[in-house]
C-alpha cells in the first residue's frame, strides 16, 4: 500500500501541472503515454507470439500519425486522412502474404494490431483535442473515472458480495459497480453543472454522466479481459503498485470515446 500511495503521489505531481499548463507540454505528455501504452499492448502480444521488428516499428509510426494528426484542433471533431486509414490496413495485411507463415505473422495478428492501434490512436488524440477546448471538460471526464473507480473499490470492500464478472475480474462486485456509479455520477455532475455549464439540462447531464460512468467500468473490464486472455496480471510495472499505462488509463480511454456521442447534445 505504501508503494502504491507513493507511486500515485509522484504521478500526480508530474501530471497535474502539465494538465493545467496544456499546450505543447500536455501534447508531449499524451504522446508519450500513447507510445508507452502501445509498448504495453505489443508486450502482452509477445507473451504468446513474437512480433516481427518491421511490424513493431511501423506500429509506432502509425500511432504517432494518429495521435498527432489533430493536435492543434479546438473542435470536438476528429478527422483522419483516408490515406492514413488505407496505409493502416495495407501495412498489416500485406505482410501476412509476404511472410506466408502463421507462426511469424498471421491474419489474426494483423487485425489485432489494426484494431488496437486505431483504438489507442483515436482515444489519445481525443484527449489532446478535449484539452485544447477546455481544461474543465477534461477534468470532468477524469473525475468520472477516478471517482467511479475509487468508490467502486470502497463500496466493494465494505459490502461487496455478488461477483460482477468473476471469470474476467474476480474482485469486482455488483455492489461496487453500483456504489461507484452513484458517486461518480453525483460528483462529476455537480462539477459539470457548477463549473462548465450551469444552463445544461439536469436530466441530460445525469444521463450523460451515468452512461460515461458505466462505459468507463466496462472499459476496465475490457482491458482486464485482454490481460486474462494473455495470462498477465498487469500490462507493465511502470507505476509500482498500479501496473502500466493501460492499467491506469483503461477507463478514461473508453470514456473519452463514448463522450463523442454527446458532442451534438451538450
Amino acid at each position: 500500500m505504501k508503494t502504491r500511495t507513493l507511486s500515485a503521489i509522484v504521478a500526480l505531481a508530474i501530471f497535474i501541472p502539465i494538465f493545467i499548463i496544456g499546450g505543447l507540454p500536455y501534447q508531449i505528455l499524451i504522446y508519450t503515454l500513447s507510445m508507452l501504452g502501445l509498448k504495453e499492448f505489443l508486450h502482452v502480444k509477445r507473451t504468446k507470439k513474437e512480433i516481427p521488428i518491421f511490424i513493431e516499428i511501423i506500429s509506432y509510426v502509425i500511432l504517432t500519425l494518429l495521435v498527432l494528426s489533430n493536435k492543434q484542433s479546438s473542435e470536438l471533431i476528429y478527422t483522419i486522412d483516408y490515406r492514413l486509414i488505407a496505409g493502416l490496413f495495407l501495412v498489416y495485411l500485406i505482410p501476412t502474404v509476404l511472410y506466408h507463415d502463421n507462426n511469424i505473422f498471421s491474419i489474426s495478428d494483423a487485425f489485432y494490431l489494426i484494431g488496437g492501434i486505431f483504438f489507442l490512436g483515436t482515444s489519445f488524440a481525443l484527449m489532446i483535442i478535449i484539452r485544447n477546448i477546455s481544461l474543465n471538460l477534461l477534468i470532468y471526464l477524469f473525475l468520472i473515472t477516478i471517482i467511479t473507480d475509487t468508490y467502486a473499490y470502497i463500496t466493494g470492500c465494505l459490502i461487496g458480495k455478488h461477483k460482477l464478472l468473476e471469470e474476467i475480474s474476480p474482485n469486482k462486485t455488483w455492489e461496487g459497480m453500483i456504489g461507484g456509479t452513484i458517486f461518480g455520477v453525483l460528483i462529476a455532475s455537480v462539477f459539470y453543472y457548477n463549473v462548465i455549464d450551469v444552463n445544461i439540462s439536469i436530466n441530460i447531464l445525469i444521463l450523460m454522466t451515468l452512461f460515461l460512468s458505466i462505459i468507463g467500468q466496462f472499459g476496465d473490464l475490457a482491458f482486464s479481459a485482454i490481460k486474462r486472455y494473455f495470462g498477465v496480471k498487469d500490462f507493465s510495472n511502470i507505476m509500482p503498485g498500479h501496473g502500466g499505462i493501460l492499467d491506469r488509463f483503461d477507463s478514461i480511454i473508453f470514456v473519452v470515446l463514448a463522450f463523442m456521442f454527446f458532442i451534438n447534445i451538450i
